[in-house]
């Protein structure tokens, strides 16, 4: 072999052991880019996991915070509803004590009470459902109890006479009114 393929040999073994070395540090790039791409993938899974469960939390304090509020506006609904027939007996004792002039100091009794307890109930959120004959009858707000042939023309399908009053506590109804429609 000569001087010129010898050197030949020996810079092409450099340029090998060179182009080698290279790959072999471009794989330890390689490897070390995965393993930093796999810990900012896992990184960025576990942020998701953690925004997730922080929203479902939030999402959690809102809702039993509402349901909360509901059930304070709505806990006193069954003691109204089992009140609502006392409010009705109040009501006819006082008609029927209005005809008898002798018992003026026992209605007025009766009428101190009545006021006092409905303006008891008022303060806790209970109110009339307003209904007055004449009124136009709508089957999502009140409830026919019957029918009757309308005295005239224009009272057709309007109410003729409320029988029960109807209240609501706060926004919800807890009694419809109860009403006589003309036909």
């Amino acid at each position: 072999m000569s001087k010129k393929e010898k050197t030949n040999d020996i810079e092409s073994d450099q340029i090998d052991g060179v182009q080698n070395e290279t790959i072999e540090v471009e794989e330890q790039v390689v490897e070390e880019k995965t393993v930093e791409e796999k810990l900012q993938a896992e990184l960025k899974q576990e942020k998701d996991k953690f925004l997730r469960l922080f929203a479902e939390f939030e999402n959690y304090k809102r809702r039993t915070a509402k349901e909360r509020i509901e059930l304070f506006s709505t806990a006193s609904e069954d003691v109204m509803k089992t009140l609502l027939p006392i409010l009705d007996d109040f009501e006819r004792a006082l008609t029927h004590i209005e005809e008898d002039k002798e018992a003026e100091e026992l209605r007025n009794g009766v009428l101190l009470i009545y006021q006092k307890l409905i303006k008891t109930l008022e303060q806790k959120g209970l109110t009339v459902v307003k209904v007055e004959k004449g009124d136009v009858f709508n089957a999502d707000d009140h409830e026919a109890i019957t029918q009757i042939p309308a005295p005239s023309d224009d009272l057709k399908g309007k109410i003729i006479d409320v029988i029960e009053k109807g209240y609501k506590l706060g926004e919800k109804v807890i009694r419809f009114p109860k009403v006589v429609i003309g036909q």
